[in-house]
């Protein structure tokens, strides 16, 4: 039996005592209906939110080498962020190791590599550390972009004698436009596998990449004429691809074999053979000491020209047209300059 104060409450009581609550009832009622209505709006909006987010989240590619991500970055377009881990002032085949570079590519959703053996002194033990299955070579996060690359200067033997940088043929494709056309074929092609949700952006990125390569090489064919024929040496064996495309004679180089440094009888033999030819245009490297270089230009008569071999290597250099474009225009004004430039 209800009781109030102890005693026992007739229906009159309880009816009065329930008229009087009402109000305080309903108050509450109110206040617990807003509150919920409040929270559920608020718990919507961190849903749609978290869900803009996902939508928003880029893919996050880690590349070897600058050139590399900037075409990825073209390719990619707003989908993706891109890091290189190599500086274009570095030497590509022995990149120094940093702290960051693991956590990077543990986050890493694609790797993209030049391939032909170029980063195997430093790649592939920080995929090893990183523990992403995804990047590691053969699984689809691995791009390597020598895919569709016939390689040039492929040794007979792999002996120390023979070099121990190239392995597996020269890697410096990039420095030839069309090598960068492979380049950016593979990616579009690496991506789309990865992302075939995403295979549209990819494709019509693609095409507006090399519909503004072609132009580039059109112009630049016409811009490098001047340097067929002429004559050169670089300290690194880098530039077989360029003066292929271009119609340059490569005379030889500083290192003995590469990644060989010189000895004194090589260095008096290539200068005696860029004497004989006529050879006066010497190229450096931007992570190669010019010492030698500059001995070298003044034994001929010849002139050191500095150029980078990935983007970033001159504070010019800001993309992969950028590369290709620096490196024609300084040599055509050192050839000038040391008279040995052709007529158009």
């Amino acid at each position: 039996m209800d009781r109030v104060l102890g005693k026992p409450q007739s229906r009159l009581q309880r009816a009065r005592i329930d008229f009087a609550l009402q109000p305080m009832m309903r108050k509450e009622h109110d206040m617990i209906s807003q509150w919920l209505s409040r929270f559920c709006g608020l718990m919507l909006g961190v849903v749609l939110l978290a869900g803009e987010a996902h939508a928003e989240e880029k893919i996050y590619i880690v590349t070897s080498l600058p050139d590399l991500a900037d075409i990825a970055a073209r390719i990619g377009g707003d989908l993706v962020t891109v890091e290189s881990l190599a500086k274009g002032i570095e030497d590509p085949h022995g990149v120094p190791i940093k702290p960051s570079f693991v956590p990077k590519l543990n986050r890493a959703q694609v790797l993209i590599v030049m391939g032909l053996e170029y980063e195997h002194s430093w790649i592939p033990a920080l995929v090893t550390e990183s523990r992403n299955s995804k990047i590691v070579k053969g699984n689809s996060g691995y791009i390597d972009v020598s895919l569709k690359v016939t390689p040039k200067e492929v040794p007979t033997d792999l002996s120390r004698a023979k070099g121990e940088l190239h392995p597996a043929g020269n890697p410096h494709f990039n420095l030839d436009p069309e090598g960068g056309r492979l380049i950016a074929q593979t990616i579009a092609e690496g991506l789309t596998l990865n992302f075939p949700q995403h295979r549209a952006t990819f494709e019509a990125n693609l095409k507006v990449f090399l519909a503004q390569l072609n132009a580039k090489i059109r112009d630049w064919e016409i811009l490098a004429r001047p340097l067929h024929g002429v004559k050169f040496i670089s300290y690194h064996q880098d530039f077989t691809y360029f003066a292929d495309r271009f119609g340059m004679d490569y005379v030889g180089t500083i290192e003995l074999k590469p990644g060989i440094e010189p000895t004194a009888s090589h260095l008096v033999e290539l200068m005696q053979n860029m004497k004989t030819v006529g050879a006066k245009i010497v190229l450096r490297e931007p992570h190669f000491s010019e010492k030698v270089p500059n001995q070298i230009a003044a034994q001929v008569g010849g002139l050191v020209v500095k150029l980078p071999i990935m983007v970033g290597g001159s504070p010019e250099v800001k993309t992969y047209f950028d590369l290709i474009e620096y490196n024609i225009r300084e040599l055509l004004k050192a050839a000038q300059v040391a008279g040995v430039a052709g007529k158009v």
